[in-house]
């Protein structure tokens, strides 16, 4: 199986219930990489609810990242470094831990991060997602490779619905069966995602079928995705067109997953409409009501964190970013002010609306607003927030991204409050509940302190933004 170069280090056993795991030990931290946790979804399981992956016979070498269910990538200029992997054994995970000190050992917290990309991309191998800054701080944190596009989400006939999120759930239950052997607690779960990565938690929060899986919930720059199964299947309809077969699981499996996936981006950029074309949709046992309606309903013992960066895809026009804002400087300025960009109608509308879904949430709901404006990309955009929160400024593409010097003291703090929260702690500033000037932390406002707590900055998107739902929500992703 071809996979990315080796970690290096000390080589390191861990002796699990999935059996033993041989990673690397790199100084104070040891990283597992590529720990298949299900069966590969291939032949009569592709299509299929994922199958556990039974105990491995001999041990793993967990040295190199898994395959990913990314085989193309979604566009040629990414803000986060996405690698495909090639490979059959895509539901993987990767976990990154503190190693053990000398005594008795104290169980620490679990980050379970989801990365983001539409639903149709994105890759668990970024180095943006190393937890190295995590495990330092005395967090395990796993990263989870989960079917993407058609294999994970295309709603075709005789083939279980919102197969990507069964894929998170399977992952979800081996973190509780197997964290424990890598000196985490599976009392302390932290599910936390970024874009799609952030949908995706705040999906699995309002769902029945994942009580008792995470303790905690982080969402990046997460929108309520409440796709109805009718206008997917339309898309998936045309694609099938497009590769000859019908909408049928025997159809759509005599087609590679990556001509599948080169299907999707040729036809999405036809249609041009900036569309989620495929994701999670409700009417299901995983999703059996709208996301707002299941949060108002399941997950009021869970505190959940979420916010949005201050542009997202409305960036300025700078020479370097991919996705360059239509508005002039002064449009700009208006246009945000009035809460009618994409950024507000989609991304920051769902800060406020899941604050007031969860009103009566015991656990509570906190907002953020990161807003230091990248030199690279002129504005706030989307994924840029990423390296603050795991506190690797350092990491490969991310001058590209933010710059020569972005500020590391931002980052420290952004990072501090993330571990605080998965410590269990109950973040600074107060409680939001979706109405008028609701508070929350702001993150590198430029001509104000680099954190500042403050009210009302989603207040423009709470009177004017609809929900989104898959097929009329932007794709364009990290």
């Amino acid at each position: 199986m071809d996979r990315t170069a080796g970690t290096t280090g000390i080589p390191v056993t861990v002796h699990a219930p999935a059996g033993p795991v041989v990673g690397r030990r790199t100084g104070s931290v040891r990283r597992f990489l590529g720990i298949p946790y299900a069966q590969p979804p291939t032949g009569a399981r592709r299509f299929a609810v994922p199958v556990r992956r039974g105990r491995f016979p001999e041990p793993f070498d967990a040295s190199r990242h898994g395959p990913t269910s990314q085989r193309v990538p979604l566009f040629a200029t990414t803000t986060v470094p996405e690698p495909s992997v090639p490979g059959d054994d895509i539901l993987n995970l990767s976990v990154v831990a503190p190693a053990p000190a000398a005594g008795p050992a104290t169980p620490c917290p679990v980050l379970v991060w989801v990365h983001g990309g539409g639903f149709l991309g994105g890759s668990p191998a970024s180095p943006w997602y190393d937890g190295r800054s995590f495990a330092r701080a005395g967090v395990v944190c796993v990263t989870v490779g989960y079917r993407l596009g058609v294999d994970g989400f295309a709603p075709l006939d005789g083939v279980p619905t919102n197969l990507g999120l069964r894929d998170l759930l399977l992952a979800l239950d081996w973190v509780q069966e197997n964290i424990a052997a890598f000196g985490g607690d599976p009392g302390r779960v932290t599910l936390a995602g970024q874009s799609a990565g952030g949908a995706a938690v705040l999906a699995l929060l309002s769902s029945p079928a994942a009580d008792g899986l995470f303790r905690r919930a982080v969402s990046l720059s997460g929108v309520l995705v409440e796709g109805e199964r009718e206008p997917a299947r339309r898309f998936v309809q045309r694609l099938g067109e497009r590769v000859g077969v019908p909408l049928s699981r025997a159809g759509f499996g005599s087609r590679t997953v990556e001509r599948l996936q080169r299907a999707v981006i040729g036809l999405r950029d036809e249609l041009d409409d900036g569309t989620i074309p495929l994701g999670p949709v409700i009417g299901d046992d995983i999703l059996p009501v709208p996301i707002a309606e299941g949060l108002a309903g399941h997950g009021h013992d869970v505190p959940l964190l979420l916010g949005a960066t201050g542009d997202e895809f409305d960036c300025g026009a700078a020479p370097e970013n991919p996705h360059p804002s239509p508005y002039g400087p002064a449009e700009l300025a208006a246009a945000r002010a009035a809460g009618t960009r994409v950024t507000d109608t989609l991304f920051r509308a769902a800060c406020p609306r899941v604050a007031a879904s969860r009103r009566d949430a015991g656990a509570g709901t906190w907002l953020y607003s990161f807003e230091w404006p990248s030199p690279v990309l002129g504005g706030a955009g989307h994924c840029v927030d990423i390296p603050f929160f795991f506190g690797l400024l350092d990491a490969p593409g991310s001058a590209r991204a933010l710059g020569p010097c972005p500020p590391a003291e931002l980052a420290a703090a952004m990072h501090a409050d993330l571990v605080g929260f998965v410590h269990g702690r109950e973040p600074e500033w107060a409680r939001a509940t979706g109405g008028a000037g609701d508070p929350a932390r702001e993150y590198g406002r430029p001509d104000a302190p680099l954190v500042a707590d403050t009210t009302g900055v989603f207040d423009p998107v709470v009177r004017t933004a609809p929900s989104a739902r898959a097929g009329s929500g932007v794709v364009e992703g990290c």
